[in-house]
């Protein structure tokens, strides 16, 4: 068992949080505070760590409860704006997936296809209060005879209303560049033939597993910001991978853990839930999402110090080798180097674009620091904490 000079409580940080005592500063803010000042008095001067991250999260969608009509309905088939929802869940229950297409799109019969309508912009359009366009069909039964409804509804009328995102947040991901010689479309956005450019998709020193990298504070029941509102931690995320190779800070250098997250649609903003079209790929949502590190120890402190120089991934081609699943990094680059805007790959240079916002992410970590500055946001304590890799 570890013995540490400074020993928090979570129970002790929100006392704090009620009192209007508690010291919060941003996952930015602290990489210069624990350098100056060292791990120990950091811990003792900072309670919380306020991170963020604002990227297309493809594994995402929304449970809804769209209520029973009269006569009554046991939906079989399901569409919201046309596009198609999952109705293999109960009589007026469905869920809409972010990556699922309108039926009208011609997906890539015309190449590269646009994609201009999907899930992920129906998300968005409820939760900006928009009327959106509901068709359902059935079989009918004795209980529920209706063999199908439409009508108009919106986020208000909707008994019920869910985010739930099975993957979000990824703790790390690959740097994606194209070695063949014609321009390809990935879900890691158009890459240009000779490694002509190079995405990458993360907010580096601001993303929430890269301040907790072996999940000490980060488990099931963990409160967190959450496309503008407050949702939950309810599992690890699909794809959870913590055991990849790690730097001697604990940062894995390859795509490791994953969160699977849920809230109340209801209060959620259109601003941190946007629909994206992803070019010759598909649909998918960005996502608003942050996460408040308690800082029980000085440990903790340390992990959440790191700086972009410090995190660092690989960088992979998806002309030839990711689309054949062959595993092959072409070099590590840090997140520094990645956010300066060029990287070096095969000798020359590349310029390097983000698919994550910085710029909305600091704003998710700067809006959670002042939500727990103000008392309107509680710490909540994971009941189980995510599987990790050994230290």
């Amino acid at each position: 068992m570890k013995h540490y000079k400074v020993q928090k409580t979570l129970h002790e940080i929100n006392q704090k949080i009620r009192d209007g005592k508690v010291v919060v500063v941003t996952a930015e803010e602290v990489v210069d505070i624990v350098r100056e000042n060292g791990p120990v008095d950091a811990a003792r001067n900072v309670d919380v760590v306020t991170t963020g991250t604002f990227a297309p999260m493809c594994s995402s969608g929304a449970f809804i409860n769209f209520g029973h009509s009269t006569p009554g309905i046991k939906a079989s088939k399901v569409w919201l704006n046309n596009v198609a929802a999952y109705a293999g869940l109960a009589a007026v229950d469905c869920y809409i997936g972010a990556t699922e297409p309108c039926e009208e799109d011609p997906l890539n019969k015309v190449y590269p296809g646009e994609f201009k309508y999907g899930g992920g912009h129906v998300i968005q359009d409820l939760a900006a209060g928009k009327s959106v366009h509901f068709k359902a069909t059935a079989y009918g039964t004795d209980c529920y005879p209706n063999r199908g409804i439409e009508k108009d509804i919106s986020l208000k009328t909707l008994p019920q209303a869910t985010l739930c995102n099975p993957r979000n947040a990824y703790q790390n991901y690959n740097c994606a560049v194209n070695l063949s010689d014609k321009t390809i479309y990935t879900y890691m956005g158009t890459l240009r033939p000779n490694a002509g450019n190079a995405n990458y998709c993360s907010a580096g020193q601001l993303s929430p597993l890269m301040n907790d990298p072996y999940y000490m504070t980060i488990g099931i029941g963990t409160k967190i910001f959450l496309g503008g509102g407050q949702g939950f931690i309810v599992w690890n995320g699909t794809q959870h991978k913590p055991r990849v190779k790690r730097t001697k800070k604990g940062v894995p250098v390859a795509p490791a853990g994953t969160l699977w997250v849920m809230g109340d649609l209801k209060k959620m903003s259109p601003r941190w839930l946007v629909g994206v079209s992803i070019q010759g790929y598909g649909c998918s949502l960005a996502v608003g999402l942050g996460v408040p590190i308690p800082i029980l120890n000085e440990e903790i402190v340390q992990f959440t110090g790191v700086s972009d120089d410090e995190i660092f991934t690989q960088v992979v081609d998806y002309g030839r080798d990711y689309p054949q699943g062959i595993s092959k990094s072409y070099g590590t680059v840090s997140y520094g180097e990645l956010k300066s805007g060029a990287i070096r790959v095969n000798g020359q240079e590349v310029p390097a674009v983000p698919l994550s916002s910085v710029v909305r992410a600091r704003e998710i970590a700067e809006t959670l620091k002042q939500w727990i500055r103000k008392g309107k946001f509680i710490l909540g304590e994971p009941q189980q904490h995510l599987p990790s890799a050994p230290q």
